[in-house]
C-alpha cells in the first residue's frame, strides 16, 4: 500500500477516467487531444477500454491526458 501512497492515479479505474474525459470533452474532441484511432472511428466505451487494456502506450496516453486535465482544473486554468 505504500508504493500506492503518491499514486494519483491509485483507486481510479480506466473506465472511471475514460467516462470522464468522454463526458468532458466529446469523442470527437478527445480525439484531437489525443491521436488514438479507437477515439476517431467508430467510437464507444467498449470498444476503446479494450483497446486501452490491449495497449500500454495508449493507456499511458489517456491517463497522463487525464492527469493533465485534473492539474489545469485544480488551477482554475480549464
Amino acid at each position: 500500500m505504500e508504493t500506492q501512497k503518491n499514486n494519483p492515479l491509485h483507486g481510479l479505474t480506466l473506465e472511471t477516467i475514460l467516462v470522464y474525459l468522454v463526458e468532458k470533452f466529446g469523442w470527437e474532441e478527445l480525439s484531437e487531444e489525443i491521436n488514438i484511432n479507437c477515439f476517431r472511428t467508430n467510437p464507444s466505451l467498449k470498444s476503446s477500454l479494450t483497446f486501452l487494456r490491449k495497449t500500454p502506450w495508449a493507456r499511458a496516453k489517456v491517463e497522463s491526458f487525464y492527469l493533465y486535465v485534473k492539474r489545469k482544473e485544480s488551477q482554475g486554468k480549464m
